[in-house]
């Protein structure tokens, strides 16, 4: 594996932070073990966890107004990894790539699988594109695509999708994901039953062309374009549609597509008893899609998903293997720092979420017993793992400080006198 970073560098980085580090493990380790768990168990389950970052999250991202090019961002996707290996390289925590087409569509699938190899990297779910139009499309998608009127329009997005498919296998992916922006910004526009079946319709052809190994995740969003009613508004769709096409059908929950105060672990809870939950998009949100780091206005919410998440894994053995991916958009912060931050996040309520004795749990439960249900989720949420994540990424050849190693690099400065700021030089499309 080709480090970007000098790893004498990282070492040098470490070594600052090693008797603090091992101060600080090792009394995290006395006050977890009066609790009856072992730190060094813990810290091993750590090294388990990872998370797939998105090839445009790279890029820098925008509002819903404008994008601002951002230093020394990736110009194609080959850039785009060469940034997402820094981020695995100082986290050991990001080895999946998430590309999105026709963004990443490369000429040659094998050198991009090649590259990606030489990086340490591989590819998580591929992402289809047919929420905009791009250049040289023949067919629009302003009035929707999978589920257009027109069956030319339909026919072009299945067919992209099923290229995706394709483009998935050559570089060694095992899912599709398909999100659409498909509705009605107007009542009466659509006829809401014939939209529905018409999406049905598509993605029969587009499940028919999934190979057996593969996956493809139905991606639901409340709201944005489709102001009045969108086509895969909810997971209670996204079910149904997944429950109606087949087995290789599951539901991909982002933490940014529900109503304010929607609780989401509950959501998570109902598709994994049911087997039909796929994967994830974390991010954070305030008010709306807003697309903000991981954990950084909810935390609380992060470990709730993810207790949940040890409850179905405890339930469902080896056989439950959600796919995990971060899915951001970066307007006022460096893109690496923010990755590499969410990364640890969501690897944070992992590791927090392992500590809650599910025994224990299920007795207070049985007994009624509500104020310490609570407080035993509290309690594990309030503990302080970060000695524990930082001692994983420093055993796995990491950064105990991912964001102070990678600022003393000087990988940012470097890459920005080689990649020259332009106008959509980020390839990511995004704004």
């Amino acid at each position: 594996m080709t480090n970007i970073i000098d790893a004498g560098l990282v070492a040098d980085q470490n070594a600052k932070l090693e008797a603090g580090l091992q101060a600080d493990y090792e009394a995290l380790g006395g006050m977890l073990a009066r609790r009856g768990l072992d730190i060094e168990e813990l810290t091993a389950l750590a090294q388990t966890f990872d998370v797939a970052v998105p090839s445009w999250g790279a890029g820098t991202g925008g509002t819903r107004f404008a994008r601002f090019a951002g230093r020394g961002e990736p110009r194609n996707v080959f850039e785009k990894l060469e940034d997402c290996s820094v981020i695995n390289q100082l986290t050991r925590a990001t080895s999946g790539v998430s590309p999105h087409f026709p963004w990443d569509k490369p000429s040659d699938a094998s050198e991009l699988r090649q590259a990606a190899d030489s990086l340490g990297l591989v590819f998580d779910a591929v992402n289809s594109n047919t929420f905009q139009d791009q250049l040289g499309q023949e067919q629009t998608y302003k009035f929707g695509s999978l589920t257009a009127q027109s069956k030319e329009v339909r026919a072009q997005a299945i067919a992209h999708n099923i290229e995706c498919i394709e483009l998935g296998r050559a570089l060694g992916s095992n899912a599709l994901t398909v999100w659409v922006g498909d509705g009605a910004n107007f009542p009466g526009q659509n006829n809401l039953r014939g939209s529905l079946e018409r999406y049905l319709d598509s993605m029969r052809e587009i499940y028919a062309a999934l190979p057996d190994d593969w996956n493809v995740f139905i991606e639901h969003k409340l709201f944005e374009p489709a102001f009045y009613a969108t086509v895969i508004a909810d997971w209670g769709t996204s079910f149904a549609c997944a429950t109606e096409l087949g087995p290789k059908a599951k539901c991909l929950v982002d933490l940014g597509h529900h109503a304010p105060n929607t609780n989401i672990e509950m959501i998570v809870a109902r598709l994994a008893q049911f087997g039909k939950l796929g994967g994830f998009h974390f991010n954070d949100s305030k008010y709306g899609d807003d697309d903000l780091d991981s954990g950084s206005i909810n935390p609380f919410q992060l470990f709730l998903v993810f207790n949940e998440l040890a409850d179905a894994s405890l339930r469902g053995g080896s056989s439950f293997k959600p796919a995990y991916m971060l899915d951001q958009s970066h307007n006022v912060t460096d893109p690496i720092e923010s990755l590499m931050s969410s990364a640890v996040e969501v690897q944070r309520a992992f590791v927090q979420s392992a500590m809650v004795d599910r025994a224990e749990l299920a007795g207070l439960q049985g007994a009624n017993d509500v104020l310490n249900s609570a407080q035993l989720l509290k309690r594990a949420f309030r503990t302080d793992v970060s000695p524990i994540l930082a001692m994983a990424r420093v055993r796995a050849g990491g950064a105990a400080d991912p964001v102070a190693a990678y600022r003393a690099s000087g990988y940012r400065d470097r890459v920005a006198g080689l990649r020259p700021a332009k106008a959509g030089a980020s390839s990511s499309g995004i704004v």
